[in-house]
C-alpha cells in the first residue's frame, strides 16, 4: 500500500534530531512539503543536506513571541502537525529546581499548546480539516526513577492532547498521541544506557528490547493519514507496554506488505 502526502503541508518540530527527523523525512518521502522546526541551526544544516526540499525554520520554542513570528514567516497552509519537540533532564524528586520544572513544562506541554492554536486556528478558518500528532510517552503512565517532572509534564501532554480532541473535533481536527516505550534517541541513551536500569524496562517489554525510530514514526504516519487517523482513538493505542509486540507486528505487516 502506497502513502502519498503529495499536496499537504506539514510541520514537524524537534526536527533535527531524533524522532523528529526521521519523521520529517518520512512525509517528504511521502511526497509532503515539510517545516522542520529546531533551535539548533547545525542540524537543520544537515537534514537540508540529506533533504533540500524541507523548509526550515529555527527557532527556540519556549520563546512563545519568537515561535509566533516564525511560524507565520514560514508561511503557508498547514494540514499536519507533529509536535514532537522535548526536553529531559533526570534529577531525583528531592533535587528537582524551579528552573529545571518551568524549562521542562515550557517545551513539553506550553509550547505544544501554543504551536497547536496557531495550526489549528489556520485550519479552521480554511475549514478543511486537519490532523495534529502530539509526541508523549508511556512515562506519561508509570513511574520512573529520577523522571519526576519529565513523566509529569507527559500526563500533563495526554490531558492536554484529550481535551484538543474533544474541542477540535467538530472542526474535523483529529487530534492524537503516541506513547512509545523507551526509544533510543540520543534523550533515550542518556536515560537508560545503564544496563541495569535497563533491564528493569526491558523485562516488561515482550521484544526484550527497546524501539527504534522505525517503530514511532510509522505510527505517527498512520496517525497523520486520514484513512486510519479516523478510526483510532486518541491516546490510547500505543501506551500499554505488553501489547507493544503486537502492535509493533502489525504495523509491520500492514506498511511493510
Amino acid at each position: 500500500m502506497e502513502i502519498s502526502f503529495a499536496g499537504k503541508r506539514a510541520i514537524v518540530t524537534g526536527a533535527g534530531k531524533g524522532i523528529g527527523r526521521a519523521t520529517a523525512l518520512a512525509l517528504a518521502r511521502c511526497g509532503a512539503e515539510v517545516v522542520a522546526v529546531t533551535r539548533t541551526r547545525a542540524d537543520l544544516d544537515s537534514l537540508l543536506l540529506e533533504c533540500p526540499s524541507i523548509k526550515p525554520v529555527c527557532v527556540n520554542l519556549g520563546d512563545w513571541g519568537a515561535t509566533e513570528e516564525a511560524l507565520r514567516e514560514a508561511g503557508g497552509n498547514v494540514d499536519l502537525l507533529v509536535n514532537n519537540a522535548a526536553y529531559a533532564t533526570l534529577q531525583p524528586f528531592l533535587e528537582v529546581t524551579p528552573d529545571q520544572f518551568d524549562i521542562s513544562f515550557n517545551i513539553n506541554v506550553k509550547a505544544v499548546l501554543h504551536v497547536s492554536q496557531i495550526v489549528a486556528r489556520g485550519m479552521k478558518a480554511r475549514g478543511t480539516g486537519g490532523s495534529i500528532v502530539n509526541i508523549s510517552s508511556q512515562a506519561s503512565q508509570c513511574a520512573l526513577q529520577d523522571h519526576t517532572v519529565y513523566c509529569a509534564t507527559k500526563g500533563a501532554l495526554d490531558m492536554l492532547t484529550k481535551v484538543m480532541a474533544l474541542e477540535l473535533g467538530p472542526y474535523q481536527i483529529r487530534v492524537n498521541s503516541v506513547n512509545p516505550t523507551v526509544v533510543m534517541t540520543k534523550m533515550g541513551r542518556l536515560a537508560w544506557s545503564d544496563p541495569g536500569k535497563a533491564k528493569t524496562m526491558t523485562s516488561r517489554i515482550p521484544l526484550g528490547r527497546f524501539a527504534g525510530h522505525t517503530h514511532v514514526v510509522l505510527l505517527i504516519i498512520s496517525y497523520l493519514y486520514s484513512a486510519f487517523g479516523k478510526l483510532f482513538r486518541p491516546l490510547d493505542f500505543f501506551h500499554i507496554l505488553l501489547h507493544y509486540s503486537l502492535i509493533l507486528k502489525w504495523i509491520t505487516l500492514f506498511f511493510l506488505s
